[in-house]
């Protein structure tokens, strides 16, 4: 087989078969084809796309291109949430929660971010104390146990799309629907779950910022999920205002504990309610969405969800005190308030802008192996649709290198509109793609 003859097959926009597709991969993962080849092709791809079998043979090869998890020995379903990324996007440390308290096995295995905040490991590891490092031996038995338990990507995890990532970054190649597809799901198969329901973000502060491309992605996931053998639900939501008031890893968990407590944003707690009620559903804990929904209720009432969050926390070394405001979390030394120059509504609240201060803060990665500062970010005082009045503050930054301040100010202002009117209301969530409707 000859990698020259498969890029020219695909540049003409031709149909690759699997064993092509599985020579590709091998030399991906093995180092056998340069990158300028990879390049070509996934330039190619880009250009010509996959049809739905192709992109599911490529999802197949990359997840069974290094380790695979067994996650046999995990007691029932095992149900795993993956977001597209936005801006205060702290739902999975609520879904987890949710569901192990409602007897859902989560086994998750997660990455750390890359731009405007950190990923669910790094939000974690904010945590004084938290392991994000367990033996296989003490993954299965926490989860067995207590039915979760989080730890950080394997190094050897789908070798493949590490590889064809970092080409896909430096190339222009990264918007692609199949690539995109099947990087995800190939991790999430690789990673050993049954069930996938995926939170497809969709707005400025989303990699996909219309509605319709991130519709197509989102079936083409359910569908290749579903010819994996694996159930896969997923959920557009809006990403054009951050979710939840803070963005930061440290502030982002302080915000899910106060929601486990009953006092969290009412976006935040709408859509992880409708996540892991999906969860629930996939597992075969309910047949009805409403009655998983209900459930999940009545488990954050009674704190539950609270107790199960905290006994993972404990499972895993981490510490926190709720007798302090902000549960010994690490805290800035330094807090700066954006003050309103005007009077009106909050009309545009823009989640990229808002994601790029708290980067500039410290709170997020440019490059993976950039340091992470987990007590800087933004808290939003102010949202889409408040009104404020001249000199009411609309988001304070918690800083601690001031030399930082001034770019981040900049952005976080012009994140901000305010007018006149009052603006329209912009749904939480756009659609749900299920397999049956794809």
């Amino acid at each position: 087989m000859n990698v020259v003859d498969i890029i020219t097959k695909k540049r003409n926009g031709l149909t690759m078969t699997r064993s092509e597709i599985d020579y590709m991969v091998k030399g991906i993962s093995e180092g056998t084809i340069p990158d300028y080849q990879i390049a070509a092709w996934a330039m190619a791809v880009y250009f010509q796309g996959m049809d739905i079998e192709e992109t599911r043979d490529l999802t197949l090869a990359m997840a069974y291109s290094g380790e695979v998890m067994d996650l046999a020995p995990i007691q029932g379903f095992k149900v795993d949430k993956h977001s597209t990324g936005g801006v205060g996007d702290k739902t999975t440390l609520i879904a987890i929660a949710l569901a192990a308290a409602a007897g859902i096995p989560v086994a998750k295995m997660s990455g750390r971010g890359l731009g405007h905040t950190g990923g669910t490991v790094d939000k974690f590891e904010s945590i004084p104390g938290f392991r994000v490092e367990l033996s296989r031996r003490e993954f299965i038995e926490q989860v067995n146990t207590i039915k979760a338990a989080l730890i950080s990507q394997s190094g050897n995890l789908v070798p493949a799309d590490k590889r064809l990532y970092a080409i896909r970054d430096v190339t222009a190649t990264v918007e692609s629907i199949p690539l995109i597809a099947s990087s995800i799901i190939s991790k999430k198969i690789a990673a050993g779950a049954q069930g996938i329901v995926l939170d497809v973000k969709v707005g400025r502060g989303a990699f996909m910022k219309d509605l319709d491309t991130a519709t197509q992605l989102a079936r083409t996931m359910v569908e290749i999920g579903k010819g994996a053998g694996r159930e896969v639900v997923a959920v557009l939501t809006d990403m054009n205002q951050p979710l939840g008031y803070n963005v930061g890893n440290a502030l982002e968990v302080a915000e899910a504990l106060d929601l486990l407590r009953g006092q969290g944003a009412e976006d935040l707690k709408e859509v992880s309610l409708i996540l892991t009620a999906h969860m629930l559903v996939l597992a075969g804990k309910h047949t009805d969405f409403q009655a998983a929904r209900e459930e999940l209720q009545q488990l954050l009432a009674t704190g539950q969800a609270f107790q199960k969050f905290t006994e993972i926390v404990a499972a895993q070394g981490g510490r926190l005190d709720f007798s302090l405001p902000f549960y010994d979390l690490p805290q800035a030394s330094h807090k700066e308030e954006l003050i309103a120059r005007e009077e009106g509504y909050v009309v545009d609240l823009d989640a990229l802008k808002v994601g790029h201060a708290a980067m500039l803060l410290g709170a997020g990665r440019e490059q993976l192996d950039d340091h992470i500062d987990p007590s800087v970010g933004v808290q939003l005082v102010k949202k889409y649709g408040d009104f404020v009045k001249k000199g009411d503050v609309l988001a304070v930054m918690h800083v601690n290198d001031i030399n930082r301040l001034a770019l981040a100010r900049q952005q976080l202002q012009e994140a901000f509109t305010v007018g006149p009117a009052q603006p329209v209301t912009i749904p939480l969530v756009y659609k749900t793609v299920l397999s049956q409707n794809t």
